[in-house]
């Protein structure tokens, strides 16, 4: 049978877990996951743990933090003066907003503590810092 090498494109059923087994995403009940293996479209841990298996493999993958999400960067975080934020922005805990980068990019932020003077944005991808499992099944290889 063919085996995974970089380069190939991949489909992939797969079910991501925390360590405490909390799915944090999952392709159930969707059409498998497809990429090209080697390219940079996934994270590194679970695009490494692909050569050499074949259709119909299933695996179960640990992913350190730094090959996944990477670590909390304290930087990306940032408190902004509350007056600044139009009132008609919702500012509950967990809000995913989007602001603009200085050089233009949108940047995805989720509002991680409010007091009466300020709100402070998270940066950090939200499994930044998370050691991840994956179970994942080869569905093809072309």
């Amino acid at each position: 049978m063919t085996q995974i090498k970089q380069g190939d494109t991949v489909r992939i059923h797969y079910t991501g877990t925390l360590l405490d087994g909390k799915t944090f995403d999952s392709s159930e009940g969707r059409d498998p996951l497809q990429f090209e293996v080697g390219s940079g479209q996934i994270i590194p841990g679970l695009d490494k743990a692909l050569p050499g298996m074949e259709v119909g493999d299933t695996k179960r993958v640990e992913v350190p933090c730094r090959e996944a999400y990477g670590p909390l960067n304290p930087d990306a975080r940032q408190a902004l003066p509350r007056e600044g934020i139009p009132d008609d922005i919702p500012l509950d805990l967990g809000t995913q907003l989007q602001m603009q980068a200085p050089d233009g990019r949108v940047v995805p932020v989720t509002v991680v503590e409010v007091t009466e003077a300020t709100v402070t944005l998270d940066a950090n991808h939200p499994l930044a810092g998370q050691d991840l499992i994956f179970d994942i099944e080869i569905v093809s290889i072309n």
